[in-house]
């Protein structure tokens, strides 16, 4: 029922940028904390960065001062804008959400599909 859907992923030179997005859909009654994570092959998924529903964000140490999240609360979406790519970002970006559905008393987490970031020359 309720659903979130990223996109935005490429493939991209080193120095080069991206913006990934996440929207929520479905039946919501509102979306809380929102975030992005990212997984390689034969690693564990990690935090990237997460936003508040109020707007304050948290970001990993390997991704500070490159990357912004950001939403909009009125439309349910969280961007992840993502400069100066290095190799080692790559990887499947997935979006992550706390939401309470219109038919729920409690809050959920939901992840997206995932969507593919690689920085390769």
């Amino acid at each position: 029922q309720v659903r979130l859907v990223e996109s935005g992923g490429a493939l991209v030179q080193p120095g080069g940028s991206l913006r990934l997005s996440c929207a929520a859909s479905g039946s919501i009654f509102r979306v809380n904390a929102m975030g992005w994570y990212r997984q390689s092959p034969g690693r564990q998924r990690e935090l990237v960065a997460t936003i508040t529903s109020s707007g304050n964000t948290n970001y990993a140490d390997s991704v500070k001062g490159r990357f912004t999240i950001s939403r909009d609360n009125a439309k349910n979406t969280v961007y992840l804008q993502m400069n100066s790519l290095e190799r080692e970002d790559t990887a499947v970006y997935y979006c992550n959400a706390g939401i309470r559905s219109s038919w729920s008393a409690s809050t959920s987490n939901y992840w997206g599909q995932g969507t593919q970031v690689t920085v390769s020359s």
